[in-house]
């Protein structure tokens, strides 16, 4: 049994421990409220704008959906979005591992396949694989877009993937990043970025009969890039959201292990206690009857 001074040591380094996680606990539940309000007012404007922009792809010819055009897959990009930092259980792990299972899949296995971080953590975990980017054209450092996520920062990384399409470096874009369900729990999402997935629904297709004033093509120049903006901005906010309802539970988890620990040591600590009041008063009285005799 570990003697007295090293369990009030661990009891001290647990208690603090304690103390850390749950100020991070405290911390993450501050900041998800805002992420949360940002996310769940930003997504039905969102997905509005994705459906109509979906309903109007499906009418459009080749000349005039540039972002529709369906090419034979040849450069994959998947754009893959973690967090900077970790203590969030499972949260970037399972991005990652989405990014890796797309690209192992049959249908790419022939394709020049690379993964855009965006985040610390996914390009820590891919930096030295073959999914890492390869030449000048892609951009480095997105991290750097969790300091101030902001809509113009998001547009920035959003117009770049856009010309990487239509110049034809990248022929399908894909977004991999977690959905904010509740705190307790985010959903992976694969979602195809480009080229626009038209509506697959023909009810919607022929019910969506639009009139564009002043002209289609100047509705469309303006809100299809302004549509795949947003989408990833939305998808940005989601994964914002998600980080730190992910890191709150783990955080709250940790602190209730900790306890239970403490508990347990503090139970371990007593019963040596007992143990060593006993063999001093087993020894005064063994010393004692020595005497005696």
């Amino acid at each position: 049994m570990a003697n007295l001074k090293e369990i009030r040591n661990r009891i001290v380094s647990v208690s603090s421990t304690k103390q850390i996680t749950s100020a991070m606990k405290m911390v993450s539940a501050a900041k998800l409220k805002k992420a949360q309000d940002a996310v769940t007012e930003m997504r039905p404007y969102s997905n509005k704008l994705q459906e109509i922009l979906q309903n109007v792809s499906a009418s459009l010819d080749s000349s005039e959906g540039v972002y529709s055009q369906e090419k034979e897959v040849k450069n994959l990009l998947i754009v893959g979005i973690t967090s900077n930092r970790g203590l969030c259980g499972g949260f970037n792990n399972n991005v990652i591992k989405t990014a890796k299972k797309i690209a192992e899949q049959d249908e790419y296995k022939n394709c020049n396949v690379t993964v855009l971080s965006v985040g610390k953590k996914i390009k820590d975990a891919l930096k030295n694989t073959e999914l890492a980017i390869q030449g000048t054209l892609l951009p480095r450092d997105l991290e750097k877009i969790w300091d101030d996520l902001n809509y113009n920062t998001s547009s920035e990384i959003a117009e770049m993937l856009m010309t990487q399409f239509t110049e034809g470096h990248q022929d399908k874009i894909i977004l991999v990043y977690n959905q904010f369900k509740n705190a307790a729990v985010q959903i992976v999402q694969e979602e195809q970025f480009l080229p626009i997935v038209a509506s697959g629904s023909e009810e919607n297709a022929s019910s969506s009969d639009y009139l564009y004033e002043p002209n289609k093509a100047q509705i469309l120049e303006d809100l299809i890039p302004k549509s795949l903006k947003t989408q990833l901005f939305k998808a940005l906010l989601d994964s914002q959201a998600s980080e730190h309802g992910a890191r709150m539970t783990a955080m709250h988890k940790a602190t209730d292990n900790a306890s239970d620990l403490i508990d347990e040591l503090k139970l371990v600590y007593n019963k040596a206690r007992q143990a060593a009041i006993t063999n001093e008063i087993l020894e005064i009285v063994g010393g004692a009857e020595a005497l005696n005799n």
